[in-house]
């Protein structure tokens, strides 16, 4: 069964077919936030063309992003770990577009009687788990030009899109770095003509060549993705 969200897209026609009724397309706009700390997780959602990010505020006021959600992917996923709520994270819209909403608990229901839902869920969490560990590497040991690099692909292959409508301080707090650092990583990609920036906007223009300038990251979770759900037409 074909669908504009992948993960939706590896389920059979009888499961989807049993959560259809409780599925809404929507528009979702840049800067909304869809769950804050402490509250109950009411609906998850499945991105067809939005890009999504779970954040940590620190007490200082400082924002990192831990996990980005696009239309591969499942923003929600603490809800089906055994509590309904988030004590750390926050979900934000950061590039606007559709994507489907769900009611949760539903789609919980199923996950504890449905085998097959229950494997899709798991194995998706293994990917994102995959994923944060990667970047929680690629943070520590890889120079930002290369961060940028592999953050920017990340986001483009999850929209589909080559440009990305971006403020550098949004890159700046997703990224955890000074927007300066941004700027000047931005800056030297534009030079190897690797992509277009100025702010509020990037568009890569060489996508071979902003792989080859980035880490190893980007790959690796990609292959990790397509090793657990074969979900990647990249």
């Amino acid at each position: 069964m074909a669908h504009r969200n992948r993960l939706l897209s590896v389920m059979s026609p009888q499961l989807y077919q049993k959560l259809k009724p409780h599925l809404t397309e929507i528009y979702l706009e840049q800067g909304t936030i869809l769950h804050r700390p402490t509250n109950i997780i009411e609906y998850l959602y499945f991105p067809i063309d939005c890009l999504l990010s779970i954040t940590i505020t620190t007490e200082s006021g400082n924002t990192a992003e831990t996990g980005l959600v696009g239309n591969r992917d499942l923003l929600g996923i603490n809800a089906f770990m055994g509590s309904a709520e988030t004590t750390q994270t926050e979900y934000i819209v950061q590039i606007s577009g559709q994507a489907i909403r769900a009611d949760a608990p539903p789609l919980l229901a199923e996950f504890d009687t449905n085998k097959e839902m229950r494997d899709i869920v798991l194995r998706y969490t293994q990917a994102l788990i995959a994923q944060i560990s990667q970047t929680t590497a690629c943070n520590r040991l890889h120079v930002l030009e290369q961060r940028l690099a592999r953050w920017l692909l990340e986001s483009s292959e999850r929209i589909e899109k080559d440009e990305l409508y971006l403020t550098q301080g949004f890159i700046a707090d997703m990224l955890g770095v000074r927007r300066a650092g941004v700027t000047q990583s931005a800056q030297a990609l534009q030079r190897q003509g690797l992509i277009q920036y100025r702010n509020g906007y990037v568009k890569i223009v060489d996508r071979s060549g902003l792989e080859s300038a980035a880490c190893e990251c980007f790959r690796v979770v990609i292959d990790e993705y397509d090793r657990l759900l074969g979900v990647h037409d990249y």
